[in-house]
């Protein structure tokens, strides 16, 4: 368990099952061990300090790196010792002279080691990504910290202007391919819902297949915001991420803004505009 507050009901039903399997062995001659342990759980726990602080109208801020480090070792303590004393009340038959924590010596001696070791076999390596970035902690965070909320949306649709004026013929068909609707376009339609990204536009891409747009893939159109003299241009791409289907079918490619976006724009070379 993290050492982020206090067991719950679900560490009790899992320990309990851990307990019946030992105990259930050792009564069939084995020599079982249940090595008992608790997690550091570093941002997750650094937030519950800092929670702590806020409550006392105090802040990580106003103290040094080593001071502050201190005080979660001073929680780590207090957490460790509650989760350990639930886990006795339990009767969790666990060996308790080799209690365990993942910040412990050689635990942490161990970590670098095989970071260091994977590193020398290019296992793993060093690049620029897209990172979940918490404001208030000044750090990346990982999806597993990310709460993520659903909240009601609109879909915006415009024109991004075709560089030099040019048209071609926009053609949609039905299923048995008789037109249904044709006309001249100087533009390409986007549909999104997140128009404020439009600065970090790298470039519109279509889905290989999508007729409607093959006249204009490799082209240039124009980010319509700011004087049209300084407007950036960027290029008409296919990829397989659009949906025909959704939208207009065409979407802005904003390397900088979401994984997806990122990703489209590493598999063509798009840049990565800051927003």
């Amino acid at each position: 368990p993290n050492v982020t507050g206090s067991l719950h009901i679900g560490h009790a039903l899992d320990n309990t099952l851990q307990d019946i399997v030992i105990r259930y062995e050792r009564l069939r001659g084995k020599d079982a061990l249940w090595v008992v342990g608790t997690d550091h759980a570093g941002i997750a726990t650094q937030m519950v300090v800092e929670r702590q602080l806020e409550a006392r109208q105090d802040k990580r801020t106003n103290y040094t790196r080593e001071a502050f480090i201190d005080k979660v070792w001073q929680w780590k303590a207090e957490s460790g010792g509650t989760i350990t004393g639930q886990l006795r009340r339990l009767g969790c038959s666990m060996d308790w002279s080799r209690e365990q924590f993942t910040m412990d010596p050689h635990f942490t001696k161990a970590v670098v080691r095989v970071f260091v070791d994977l590193f020398n076999k290019g296992l793993i390596y060093r690049d620029k990504r897209l990172v979940n970035w918490d404001p208030a902690l000044k750090t990346a965070i990982s999806d597993l910290e990310v709460e993520n909320r659903d909240v009601p949306g609109h879909m915006w649709h415009f024109k991004y202007p075709l560089a030099g004026g040019e048209s071609y013929t926009y053609i949609e068909r039905d299923a048995d391919g008789e037109i249904v609707f044709q006309e001249e376009r100087d533009y390409i339609s986007i549909a999104t819902t997140r128009p404020e990204t439009m600065l970090g536009d790298g470039a519109v891409a279509v889905h290989p297949d999508d007729a409607r747009y093959a006249p204009i893939v490799g082209k240039l159109c124009e980010i319509p915001v700011g004087p049209k003299a300084q407007r950036r241009l960027i290029p008409i791409i296919t990829d397989e991420y659009p949906d025909p289907d959704f939208g207009s079918g065409a979407v802005k490619i904003t390397g900088a803004h979401d994984a997806n976006d990122y990703d489209v724009a590493r598999r063509n070379g798009i840049p990565m505009y800051r927003l």
